[in-house]
């Protein structure tokens, strides 16, 4: 029953599938986050929530398409925090947006819960023969 959610997640054909979207989930946050006034009917109706949403919506794509195995996803948190810094150290020189550390703080709790849900299709697909 969960093979095929496994086989979508970690076959190696499907990785470019996860690639493409990838790239089109950063195009469209780094729009979000730089625009200087987002769409409004695009929000969860918090700031915070949106940036852990965000995040965790890239740690569980990128887990796929580009760090499958959970021993690299230390990588992977890295590469998703400094690119949450690099949006906020934008955003201090586009008025009216702001820097703001906690969006970092809830940058980092989106992508612990992305690697959180990734993590047991993970340990399925390890023990798969």
């Amino acid at each position: 029953m969960l093979a095929p959610l496994i086989h979508l997640c970690v076959a190696p054909e499907r990785r470019v599938l996860w690639r493409t979207l990838l790239a089109a989930l950063l195009v469209v946050i780094t729009w979000l986050a730089l625009t200087p006034a987002p769409p409004a009917t695009i929000t969860t109706g918090w700031d915070k929530s949106n940036h852990a949403l965000a995040f965790g919506t890239l740690a569980f794509c990128s887990a796929w398409a580009v760090w499958p195995r959970p021993h690299q996803w230390g990588w992977l948190v890295l590469a998703l925090l400094a690119y949450g810094i690099g949006i906020e150290v934008a955003q201090s020189f586009l008025p009216p947006r702001e820097a703001d550390a906690m969006d970092v703080l809830a940058d980092g709790v989106g992508i612990a819960l992305g690697l959180a849900a990734a993590w047991p299709v993970a340990a399925l697909a390890r023990q798969r023969p």
